[in-house]
Order: C-alpha cells, then structure tokens, then sequence
C-alpha cells in the first residue's frame, strides 16, 4: 500500500476543489495546495533555523524556515501547523502559541520536474526553548541552531548561498522584527 501524503488540491484562488491527491502528483501536475511556514524566535531575538537533509526532494542540504510543511487532506492551517511543529521539531504548540502573518502566493522554481504551486500560511512562534529541549525529524532535517536576527538579517541580504531564498516572506518578518530587535542598535 503506498503511504504517501495526500493533499488537498486548491484553485487559483486557494479554494478546495473537492480533488484529494498524492503529494508526487501534485508536484508533477503543478496543482495549487497550502503550506505552513512557522518562523520560531526567542526573546532574544535568535531565529531558528533548519537544515534540510540531503534526501529532501527540494532544496536538500539548504538553510530554511524554522519548521514548516504541506498540510494534508482534511488539514486546517492551525492543525498543520500544530502537527508540524511536533513532527519537525517534538514541540507541543497550542492554536494561541502561533501569531498568524499573512498567506502568500508563490511558485518557486526547482529542478527535475518539481513544481512548487502553494499558498504558504506564515505564523511567528516565540518560544524560550533551548535547542537541547528539541529533538528534530532526523528524516527531514540534519540540523537545528539558532541565529541572532542581525546575523539572520545579513545573510538574507548578502544571499548566503545555502539559504533558501523567500525575498516576499524575509521582507514580511523584517517589517515585522526591525523595531524590536535592531532598535537598541541604532
């Protein structure tokens, strides 16, 4: 029996169309599905951020967002994202824990055939969690280390090379942490 994840296959517009396919599928056809894209920060202001393993289909060995996924068929976004933070990362979150930012359109390019047709659902988690109180998806992600955000802020602006690149999505958390954690800076 084949196991893998079923999505919900979404119009132009982000609205169901009743369709429920395998992931693979909807990556060959190019169907439009919702992703979660969690964005952990600590009081001090260290973005979280996960190393893909090499296995991944996209963007294997890639720096990337603190803990995000696909949502499968039957998903809401509040349980996707529920589910991916204890399956990414064994953190227990709670629908108040997560701070709603906005849901972005997007189709990113990759290679082989992948197509990436998604809107994205972008939520904050402020979390005081040491990195020894995660124990991340081994499956999905070879490292897990927090980054001071002027360090973040610098390797989004120079491009850091193994970085997965969102300019729409690092615009949105910049207009959204300047104030707070480069104010003292000024």
């Amino acid at each position: 029996m084949n196991n893998e994840e079923l999505f919900d296959v979404l119009n132009e517009f982000g609205q169901p169309t009743g369709e429920v396919k395998e992931r693979t599928l909807v990556h060959r056809d190019g169907d439009w599905h919702r992703a979660v894209h969690i964005w952990i920060i600590n009081g001090m202001g260290d973005i979280l951020l996960q190393r893909r393993c090499e296995s991944k289909d996209s963007d294997p060995n890639m720096l990337d967002i603190s803990c995000a996924g696909h949502l499968t068929s039957g998903d809401d976004v509040i349980m996707g994202a529920i589910r991916e933070c204890k399956e990414e990362l064994n953190l227990d979150v709670v629908e108040s824990d997560l701070e709603y930012l906005t849901t972005l359109k997007r189709s990113p390019k990759h290679s082989d055939g992948f197509i990436d047709n998604e809107f994205d659902d972008l939520f904050i988690l402020r979390t005081d969690k040491q990195i020894e109180d995660l124990k991340y998806q081994e499956e999905e992600i070879s490292e897990i280390f927090f980054v001071p955000y002027k360090d973040f802020k610098k390797m989004v602006e120079e491009k850091k090379e193994d970085l997965v690149i969102y300019d729409d999505e690092y615009k949105i958390l910049f207009e959204k942490f300047d104030d707070e954690f480069l104010a003292s800076e000024s």
